[in-house]
């Protein structure tokens, strides 16, 4: 879809709005060309003495009036136009969002995040300025100068007006060639400034990074060289924006030379009155106005259309998962991994390979083994983040829509997006918190809970002693990402949000990695009361530390993609393999510890 077939879409939907703004804009045009010619008049009538008295003061006031009424007018059009236009900038943010929302991580790892946030703030004013002043200004422009053009024509002097029209093709031509410069001028300011927004972002986002290898300098630097070349390129696309208007000035500047000219010698002829010479010479004072407009309509088009360049195949882009499933998640549900393989486009091999698994509902399922194994893989797998090469993973259960007593399978594909998501709380490996208090955090899966609740959930996490240490307790802001809480207190957050949102399905990607073994001995506690009291949620735990799964009904050892051991924890220790291996090595090490 192009910039013009969206902008005619919009129209088309908020056509009363632009109607309304055309009706008013047509009132000013035929009221502006209407001022020279009464002036003519007013003159012409003072020169010949008809005009004195009450009849002047009439026609001096219908002027005045007419001032009044184009100042109101424009008013109103602006109150119409720019709410309609507000209203698609509204709009193309909103469908940004939620199309960013429905994306999975590997669109992410394609695009940067500070190159989509300046799609959402300069892209879309570009756009929005187009539907607006360019929609406006065309109208405008374009009415007042076939209104003038004809008035300069046939209400004074068709010669005249011919005449003056001879600079305006050489005008015509200088727009085109500055238009051209003027899109690839502001297509190289959007993509310097996204690179400039990218680098901002990702610099507050590693502050303390930067702080701690004592590279502030050099990221300043980088900084310094990339608003350069930013401000370069937007000063580089205004200079050909100007350029419009000494190619405006110029042609107006040769008509008025040749109407004044023409008109002196038409005048001395007798052949046209002072006060007609007056009203074409007003007249063409009127044409600077189409004429910047012309000029300024080509620039916000152009920019629009570079800002639309960008935009729309982000708006465009395909899903990277289908939600096209209309079943909900069934209660209790059990979950099959059935042969699952996955292959991650730039990797050169298989990330998981033929995978089976079963999780029963009240299960506790313990994936282990070395990094790189695939472990985290199969739990993004789960919560549909990215879609297997081949297999599939199905859930069974009783519906919850339907007769408690009937069996369901379905595969993952079938359920609704949000019903699945809705039914798991996942714990990641790096916990993201947001800019709020830790009681919003970990509300976050359940606003309405009370602070009883908030702080049974962080007793649970291990962290309400933390919490109460901190100089505002629960109403503590965390800061961006929760830069004021240590890595283990993130970790312990986010598990007490997941532990509140009482989700049947729990999964917990390595998310006791940051805290010590006391603590972790705490959170296994309460995981295990969790179960009691709740013995239809299953838990998935990903560790590193073997004594996070040591408890689970089933524990699989990830190698390379593939299960090499599955079994309990004293099975898998009577095997003697990677397992045993692995747990005799961690006692030897805590017990130095």
């Amino acid at each position: 879809m192009t910039l013009t077939q969206m902008l005619a879409g919009f129209v088309r939907r908020h056509w009363r709005a632009y109607a309304a703004s055309a009706l008013m804009l047509l009132s000013i045009a035929v009221l502006t060309t209407w001022i020279p010619r009464q002036v003519g008049h007013v003159v012409d009538g003072m020169v010949a003495g008809t005009l004195r008295g009450q009849v002047l003061l009439t026609q001096l006031g219908l002027l005045v009036g007419a001032g009044a009424m184009i100042y109101l007018l424009r008013v109103g059009w602006r109150l119409a136009l720019f709410a309609a236009a507000y209203r698609l900038g509204q709009q193309l943010r909103t469908q940004l969002y939620a199309r960013l929302t429905l994306q999975g991580p590997g669109f992410f790892q394609a695009k940067r995040t500070g190159d989509l946030m300046a799609l959402a703030t300069n892209d879309v004013d570009a756009v929005e300025m187009a539907a607006g002043e360019a929609l406006l200004a065309a109208f405008d422009g374009s009415l007042t100068l076939i209104l003038v053009l004809l008035m300069m024509t046939l209400g004074v002097d068709w010669r005249l007006g011919l005449a003056a029209l001879l600079p305006f093709p050489f005008m015509a031509l200088a727009f085109w060639r500055i238009s051209d410069h003027v899109h690839l001028a502001w297509q190289s300011s959007l993509s310097r400034f996204s690179l400039l927004n990218q680098h901002v972002q990702e610099g507050l986002a590693s502050v303390r990074t930067l702080r701690a290898l004592g590279l502030t300098r050099h990221n300043g630097q980088q900084f310094h060289t990339l608003a350069a070349s930013a401000a370069e390129s937007s000063y580089q696309a205004q200079k050909w924006e100007a350029a419009y208007e000494p190619a405006v000035g110029m042609t107006l500047s040769a008509a008025t030379v040749i109407a004044l000219g023409l008109g002196g010698l038409l005048v001395a002829k007798q052949e046209l009155s002072i006060g007609q010479l007056t009203s074409f010479t007003m007249y063409l004072g009127q044409l600077i106005w189409p004429m910047f407009a012309a000029g300024w309509v080509l620039s916000l088009l152009e920019r629009g259309r570079a800002a639309w360049d960008r935009l729309q195949p982000v708006l465009a882009a395909p899903l990277s998962l289908s939600d096209e499933g209309q079943a909900s998640m069934p209660k209790k549900a059990q979950i099959d991994f059935e042969a699952i393989s996955f292959s991650y486009p730039e990797a050169g091999r298989q990330a998981l390979h033929e995978v089976s698994l079963r999780l029963p509902p009240g299960s506790t399922l313990g994936l282990v083994g070395p990094t790189g194994a695939g472990k985290s893989t199969l739990l993004s797998l789960l919560l549909r983040q990215r879609e297997p090469s081949s297999g599939r993973i199905t859930v069974s259960g009783s519906s919850a829509s339907s007769d408690p007593d009937a069996q369901t399978s379905l595969a993952l594909p079938e359920l609704r997006l949000q019903s699945l998501r809705e039914s798991i709380a996942w714990v990641p490996q790096e916990p993201f918190l947001f800019s709020a208090s830790i009681a919003d955090n970990i509300a976050l899966a359940k606003p309405t809970a009370s602070r009883a609740e908030i702080e049974a959930a962080a007793r649970q996490a291990a962290v309400h002693e933390d919490i109460t240490r901190l100089p505002r307790g629960y109403d503590t802001e965390v800061g961006e990402r929760g830069v004021a809480l240590s890595g283990g207190q993130r970790q312990r957050v986010a598990i007490a949000r997941a532990l509140l949102a009482a989700a049947p399905i729990l999964l917990l990607d390595d998310a006791l990695s940051a805290v010590d073994t006391g603590t972790e001995s705490q959170i296994l506690t309460h995981l295990r009361e969790l179960r009691e009291a709740r013995p239809e949620c299953s838990v998935i735990i990903n560790s590193h530390r073997l004594s996070a799964v040591m408890d689970a009904d089933q524990i699989a050892v990830l190698r390379d993609g593939r299960i090499t051991e599955l079994g309990s924890h004293a099975e898998l220790l009577a095997r003697a393999g990677w397992y045993a291996t692995q747990w005799r090595y961690q006692q030897l090490e805590a017990s130095l510890a």
